[in-house]
């Protein structure tokens, strides 16, 4: 079982139960939801009241459909399994206890979008990735109350919407294989798209270090391109205008850094200074009138807000810059790829499949020397 954390912070949410739920209380039903009823539960201080129930106020309720074919909903989206309410820090966070086979039916369409058969290798390749994601980071928010988030810090979760006949029938095709390294699960990691060539995890991240099986893979086709070239974001560009990059890089970079934002009131030069193993860039320096900001790797797609307010697509950009003068008058990043880049590629995945490489081939191209293993 997993308890994966819908919404936290929430003022009020609404349950909805189509087949009628119970509501209990440490196991002790506490009242019924009839059939098509939809509840509100509105926080007040540290308990919550439940509309239809009298005036009773509660800490924590757990709800279960008495029509199981008839899922719970949560403010209109359905989930399989029971639904925890309880009150953190004066507000709701709501938790889905779902099996984690049930959970995985709702994130491999999530994550990879709705497939032909022609994708079942890349959608098994999903399921296996994300069952071992789920395995070893089981427990990673126990002191918010779950296992797991249902959001892209972890890993999307659509509940029963997110389903496909295909995407279940990936999950079911591997139920139980996880990805092994050494007779261990691995600590996965996937994106996207990664442009021609996946990261090594010190082109992306701070904290998380290199093993042999997380590192830079090349993503080339046989006889010219990409497995990935078929994805919508292979390639792409953003251009700034001087005055919004500057006004940008007075709010991100603080953020980002911890700097004094003045400093940016005359930007003179963006550059790339290194680039990492895949020739993602690995730190980028402004230019300002009194020296260098460096700019490292994990903060390049924040600090370098697109003009509609998005992170950058990828840290694999070739920079062009023009000039008024001494004053930076515009930027132009043209992109390979989205997304940090580690691991398995998403759309390199589907390109594989459809180039009639199995599961384990996918797998243990983007993750080498490891083991597609039954773990249970």
């Amino acid at each position: 079982m997993l308890r994966v954390g819908l919404l936290t912070g929430a003022a009020d949410v609404r349950i909805g139960a189509p087949g009628g739920a119970i509501a209990a209380l440490d196991g002790t039903p506490v009242t019924r939801l009839p059939a098509g009823t939809d509840a509100v539960l509105r926080a007040d201080g540290a308990a919550f009241g439940l509309d239809g129930a009298g005036g009773d106020r509660y800490e924590r309720l757990a709800f279960a459909s008495v029509a199981p074919e008839r899922p719970l909903a949560v403010n209109g989206r359905t989930y399989r399994g029971a639904v925890e309410v309880f009150v953190r820090d004066g507000a709701l966070t709501v938790v889905n206890m779902v099996g984690l086979e049930r959970y995985l039916a709702g994130v491999v369409n999530a994550e990879m979008g709705r497939r032909g058969p022609e994708d079942r290798a890349a959608l098994e390749a999903q399921a296996v990735v994300s069952r071992t994601y789920a395995l070893v980071n089981r427990g990673r928010f126990g002191a918010e109350g779950f296992d797991l988030r249902a959001g892209v810090s972890d890993q999307v979760y659509g509940g029963v919407e997110s389903e496909t006949d295909a995407g279940l029938a990936a999950v079911r095709a591997t139920a139980g294989q996880v990805l092994t390294y050494h007779g261990a699960p691995i600590t996965p990691f996937y994106h996207s798209t990664c442009g021609g060539a996946t990261a090594s995890p010190e082109e992306a991240f701070v904290s998380v270090r290199g093993t042999p099986y997380l590192r830079s893979v090349s993503d080339a086709r046989p006889g010219g391109g990409h497995y990935c070239d078929l994805s919508p974001r292979y390639r792409w560009t953003v251009e700034w205008e001087g005055d919004s990059l500057r006004a940008i890089l007075r709010r991100t970079l603080p953020a980002a850094l911890g700097i004094d934002g003045d400093a940016l009131h005359d930007l003179r030069d963006v550059y790339v200074r290194r680039r990492g193993p895949s020739g993602r860039a690995t730190e980028v320096r402004v230019r300002v009138a009194d020296g260098e900001i460096p700019v490292p790797a994990h903060a390049v797609r924040t600090a370098f807000e697109t003009p509609e307010g998005r992170p950058l697509g990828s840290t694999a950009v070739a920079l062009a810059t023009r000039f008024d003068g001494a004053r930076l008058a515009g930027l132009v990043a043209r992109g390979q790829g989205w997304g940090h880049g580690v691991g398995m590629c998403q759309w390199g995945a589907v390109g594989r499949a459809r180039a009639g490489q199995d599961v384990r081939t996918i797998l243990e191209t983007y993750f080498p020397g490891t083991t597609l293993a039954r773990w249970y």
